[in-house]
């Protein structure tokens, strides 16, 4: 009975890795594309507030530019692009454990980042603003000495205000900044005065403020942080997966879908950035 007892309690347990592991996506060194291929599915994971690259809309259903994109890059391999809402700085977490088969949501290459993931070309450029209330009369980062600053966990902006530019760094109150989960509840602590500014995405900071019919309210300006680019990433061995999207790119670029879905957003055709 007690051998019964050990035979029954080490098949629980297979049963429950088994089903655990169901869950996920292989995330060993081979490339993802061929099941990929094979399911006619792809898991995208983003920051479901990040207008207007990934967002949900009044109906709930997530929308933007990167989500335009990414249905067009995989409709070229008649594949269906899914997309994952993730903790966004759990973002790497999330693709090494499998959950997300690729990250996409205004998603910036950084050295750091490059450690950790597979990068696409790049498909996108932004550039880290800081957006101020006009009655504060702060329009330059001097500006902000022991100030209250605001900034996204995770997010590239944060990642540059402690690497790249050591004088917003110093000058801030507490030498650091209020983190969020989201730049929508930074936004908000922005407007009821409990931050003075807030680092964040020029492409958000534009697009927000300009449905929001607040444009003329607040002052967006630059604080010399290095222009970026927006990249996908995916695991480091999914090799031939980046390769399929770089040559969906080019493809888009070719036949104009690319500026169509970029006016649709931004309201004028762009180009994909050199390299």
């Amino acid at each position: 009975m007690k051998l019964k007892k050990i035979v029954l309690g080490m098949v629980a347990v297979l049963t429950l890795v088994t089903l655990t592991a169901c869950g996920k996506k292989e995330t060993s060194g081979d490339d993802s594309w061929k099941t990929i291929e094979k399911d006619k599915k792809v898991t995208i994971g983003l920051d479901d507030t990040f207008v207007p690259m990934g967002f949900k809309d009044e109906d709930g259903k997530i929308v933007g530019f990167d989500v335009d994109l990414a249905k067009a890059v995989f409709k070229e391999y008649d594949i269906k692009a899914e997309f994952q809402p993730i903790d966004w700085s759990m973002k790497e977490n999330e693709l090494e454990n499998g959950t997300i088969d690729l990250i996409w949501n205004g998603y910036t290459v950084t050295k750091s980042r490059e450690k950790k993931v597979l990068f696409t070309d790049p498909y996108a450029q932004n550039e880290q603003v800081l957006v101020t209330k006009k009655d504060s009369n702060i329009t330059k980062a001097e500006d902000m000495k022991g100030k209250i600053l605001g900034a996204q966990e995770g997010s590239s902006g944060y990642e540059a205000f402690n690497n790249q530019a050591k004088t917003l760094k110093d000058i801030v109150k507490d030498n650091d900044a209020t983190l969020y989960a989201s730049f929508n509840e930074a936004m908000i602590d922005l407007e009821n005065g409990r931050i003075n500014g807030l680092l964040i995405d020029k492409v958000y900071a534009d697009y927000y403020l300009k449905q929001a019919n607040k444009l003329n309210d607040y002052n967006i300006f630059s604080v010399g942080f290095k222009n970026e680019n927006f990249a996908v990433g995916a695991r480091k061995g999914d090799k031939e997966l980046v390769k399929k999207i770089n040559s969906a790119f080019k493809e888009l670029q070719e036949n104009g879908k690319y500026g169509e879905i970029s006016k649709k957003w931004f309201g004028e055709e762009l180009s994909l950035p050199k390299e």
